[in-house]
């Protein structure tokens, strides 16, 4: 097996919407939810990812073994008035960590990560952010990502 790592493009989009689905239904499931039927997320994925990586907001690398994705990665980018620990006042929000199960516990998440980190590098954030779950904590932790207990969230 050999694993390519490859950008996110319009050629991937309707794979990447069936991975994406799978991982959230899989999330859902591990947290002893169904997720809601009246939720149709595919058309809403297509147009945030080619909406998106068109205006460069939107950046992912996939892992490729062979013709088959078993790994995605994504990083969206936002701006907010600098701060003192992010004078640029861009910030990376990490989203979309998904390893195929057959393939966990081989580097692929970590490859994955790292790549969407340097994209945020480069765009210039000064920060990347992320809402974890349990099994991405031992991941995020082991590369550098630091608990912030600040965090909150207020659901519209």
């Amino acid at each position: 097996m050999k694993i390519e790592y490859r950008k996110l493009t319009e050629k991937y989009v309707d794979q990447i919407i069936d991975l994406r689905i799978k991982q959230l239904t899989e999330e859902y499931a591990a947290e002893g939810k169904t997720p809601p039927a009246d939720v149709d997320l595919e058309a809403a994925l297509r147009d945030f990812y080619v909406r998106h990586m068109a205006d460069g907001t939107f950046v992912s690398w996939l892992a490729f073994d062979g013709d088959r994705i078993v790994g995605t990665s994504g990083m969206s980018y936002v701006e907010k008035p600098p701060y003192f620990t992010c004078p640029t006042g861009r910030i990376g929000l990490l989203n979309s960590m998904f390893t195929d199960p057959g393939y966990r516990r081989m580097g692929i998440a970590r490859e994955l990560l790292h790549r969407v980190v340097e994209e945020a590098r480069n765009y210039g954030c000064g920060t990347v952010h992320v809402t974890a779950s349990d099994m991405g904590v031992k991941l995020y932790t082991a590369y550098g990502f630091k608990h912030n207990g600040n965090f909150m969230m207020y659901n519209l």
